[in-house]
């Protein structure tokens, strides 16, 4: 383990807050309010939902906090994992990263802009026979239509390339690139809020409408939905973990950490609630249930057609912008193993003429239009959620036991509630994962959904077992090598 001291802690509370507020914000906000709507029926359990979600994510936060803390390493969550269970897990963890949390979200961002996007041209739709012709089965997961929203499809990966190639050419355009958009997107924030608000377009009365014909009609349904809703608020707080990787820089840890995590957090969960509470202003919750851009169609109530394509504008601004930062930094943890030897070396490359992990950034694009063709915004997002939280289950159960093995071990910071917070965490996590999984079978075997997105992700997840085989086989033969008698 390296020694805490030998970081210099140079990111106060301020730098800390904004890069979980800056990580955290992206593009749910402005597609998961719709299906909540559609999901529960009531706005007083939406706003809920976001609480709940929220504070959820602030104790997994404060667990990887105190871990954090406890071992400032460079690598984050991926040498946590490593110093608690071992190079296999740490390894799946980083090939996880690779194979579906970073790529398939950062698909599922850019899916975003290209929606939203059709406000102003209207992308090519092929036939529902051509759709239909050309399906890929996967045996026990679901249909594959790669030829459905053919127009938004394309135009992602139009968009995703872009970025890629601006990365590649040169980091400090992707970072000036980032700071532009960043700014982007809080102008669009604020204007979102504060014009649908000051419309006077719309009415408090929506807060207290419920609807029948959408309020799940039993419990166990109400508990599906509440889980599904959960699902899309975990997916739009995911992100605060990019804190936790420069925990070892961080002034005054102790404090410092959790600090940013329930401010930034906490803000974000403000944020999330008022750009909801001013949708549900402008749109009662059947009308934003039917919505498909929620945020443009409240904007266009608000403010009419050119107002509602101004604010579609920004919107598409500011997803490009979590688009980039995704695009920009996703690479590393695969391009630091395949430097490692943990993966194949030729992703661990450094550009002679340009100093960037080009062939990580090419071989990331290969697998995000791969995942482009396979779904929808929804898709990936929430088959990259599932195997997030997955991950963060073994890393709350890491907490106990790094609390057991290492009883004595010095901790800047440690977990508020301690064991309870984390027990309920841990069956919180436990139950969402274990219902997701139960309803996508379900679901499935009804013909309820078209593809287990939950399945998916464990199987892409699992293929990288015969990868950690390999190089370990191949790292262990290159240290060895044969006598030659």
């Amino acid at each position: 383990m390296q020694n805490p001291t030998s970081f210099q802690r140079s990111i106060g509370l301020p730098a800390a807050t904004s890069i979980v507020v800056g990580s955290i914000i992206g593009s749910g906000i402005f597609m998961r309010p719709a299906e909540m709507a559609a999901l529960l029926g009531s706005p007083g359990w939406i706003l809920l939902v976001w609480i709940i979600a929220g504070l959820f994510t602030l104790f997994a936060g404060m667990v990887s906090a105190e871990i954090g803390a406890m071992m400032p390493r460079t690598g984050g969550q991926y040498m946590f994992m490593q110093t608690i269970y071992g190079k296999f897990w740490s390894y799946l963890f980083g090939w996880a990263n690779f194979s579906v949390i970073n790529t398939a979200g950062t698909a599922g961002i850019a899916f975003i802009f290209a929606q939203y996007f059709e406000n102003f041209v209207k992308l090519p739709v092929l036939s529902t026979s051509l759709v239909n012709s050309f399906v890929i089965h996967l045996p026990m997961i679901g249909d594959i239509f790669p030829l459905q929203d053919w127009g938004v499809k394309i135009l992602t990966i139009l968009v995703l390339t872009a970025f890629t190639l601006i990365s590649y050419i040169s980091t400090r355009l992707g970072g000036r690139v980032q700071l532009f958009f960043t700014i982007i997107k809080v102008m669009s924030i604020a204007l979102l809020i504060g014009g649908l608000f000051f419309s006077g377009k719309g009415s408090f009365h929506h807060f207290i409408e419920s609807s029948a014909t959408l309020h799940p009609a039993s419990i166990l349904a109400m508990i599906a939905a509440l889980v599904a809703a959960c699902n899309g608020a975990l997916q739009s707080y995911d992100g605060w973990a990019n804190m936790i990787t420069v925990a070892g820089e961080i002034k005054n840890p102790e404090k410092n950490i959790p600090r940013s995590l329930f401010i930034g957090v906490g803000i974000c969960m403000l944020i999330y609630m008022a750009i909801t509470a001013a949708m549900l202003y402008i749109m009662p919750v059947e009308q934003m249930a039917s919505s498909s851009l929620v945020a443009s169609d409240a904007a266009g109530i608000a403010f009419g057609s050119l107002g509602g394509s101004a604010i579609a504008l920004l919107i598409c601004l500011s997803v490009l912008g979590a688009t980039n930062g995704n695009v920009l930094a996703a690479p590393r943890m695969t391009f630091a193993m395949a430097q490692e030897g943990n993966f194949f070396r030729v992703f661990g490359k450094v550009h002679k003429k340009y100093n960037t992990p080009g062939n990580a950034l090419w071989l990331h694009l290969f697998i995000m239009i791969l995942f482009v063709f396979s779904g929808s915004f929804y898709t990936l997002t929430d088959m990259y959620i599932f195997v997030a939280w997955l991950f963060n289950l073994m890393m709350i159960s890491g907490l106990f036991i790094l609390r057991k093995r290492m009883p004595d071990a010095n901790r800047p910071y440690k977990m508020w509630g301690y064991p309870w917070i984390p027990t309920l965490l841990l069956i919180f996590t436990a139950f969402y994962l274990g219902f997701t999984l139960y309803n996508d079978i379900t679901n499935y075997m009804s013909g309820k959904i078209k593809i287990m997105n939950s399945v998916l992700g464990l199987v892409l997840t699992a293929a990288g077992i015969p990868f950690y085989i390999y190089f370990r086989w191949k790292n262990k033969k290159d240290i060895n090598p044969p006598t030659i008698l």
